[in-house]
């Protein structure tokens, strides 16, 4: 794997961790939903911050984050359902969408409120937008196949949370979900071996279902979306 020949001395890339903490700090404490800039200013902001090698390990950490932290949320949400109403509920990472059709209503959506801070459509959606730019230098500077499968979870957790969740499919959050798709299948197309699909994206591909579209600022529908197609699209290619 690429990334193993870089560490072993293979490939000379200079990663500079003192810099990826300064521009991970910047993008948590600069940005978000407290920022006074429109959430695509913020993704162009900090997908411009997040430049060089060091700028796309830092995307992939904080797609890492994310992913991670909305798990350890879920599990702490389904822990509060069983100490207040005995009900057991199951969290799989490699496919919540069973969760989410047996207690949507009981969840709260994750990643509106993480501790790191990330927001969906800002910091996370810029990261993700670096990784699909650079999907193929991705394996220079971390292994790819982790990457690659948070991006898969955080998917998982974008539709099912318009489904079950009471998401609303607004523009932001339609771009959102289409960085995911295009920015995983690049980096897929990239692996000598990549993972296989995960249960919830071959669901969904199954399926041929156009969602409207709002504007965020208003009921208004601007545009229509079909995710089934669109990951056939890219991750069929």
């Amino acid at each position: 794997m690429g990334w193993l020949r870089q560490l072993l001395g293979g490939r000379q890339v200079q990663l500079d961790p003192a810099r990826q903490e300064a521009l991970l700090r910047d993008a948590r404490h600069r940005y978000g939903a407290g920022a006074r800039m429109w959430f695509p200013d913020q993704v162009d902001a900090v997908t411009r911050l997040l430049d060089g090698d060091d700028g796309l390990v830092v995307a992939a950490r904080i797609v890492g984050e994310v992913a991670e932290q909305a798990h350890a949320d879920l599990q702490a949400q389904v822990a509060d359902v069983y100490r207040r109403t005995g009900r057991r509920l199951v969290v799989h990472r490699r496919n919540y969408r069973p969760l989410w059709k047996e207690a949507g209503p009981a969840l709260r959506w994750p990643l509106f409120a993480l501790p790191c801070g990330f927001h969906p459509y800002a910091q996370l959606a810029a990261a993700v937008a670096v990784l699909g730019a650079r999907a193929s230098r991705l394996d220079r500077v971390t292994d790819p196949v982790p990457v690659a499968i948070h991006l898969f979870e955080v998917l998982d957790l974008t539709t099912a949370g318009w489904e079950f969740g009471r998401v609303r499919v607004d523009t932001d959050s339609a771009a959102l979900a289409d960085r995911l798709v295009s920015t995983t299948g690049q980096i897929l197309a990239a692996m000598d071996n990549p993972p296989r699909l995960p249960p919830p994206v071959r669901e969904l591909m199954r399926r041929n279902n156009t969602l409207h579209v709002y504007d965020p600022a208003g009921g208004r529908v601007v545009g229509g979306l079909n995710p089934g197609a669109r990951m056939r699209e890219i991750l069929l290619a």
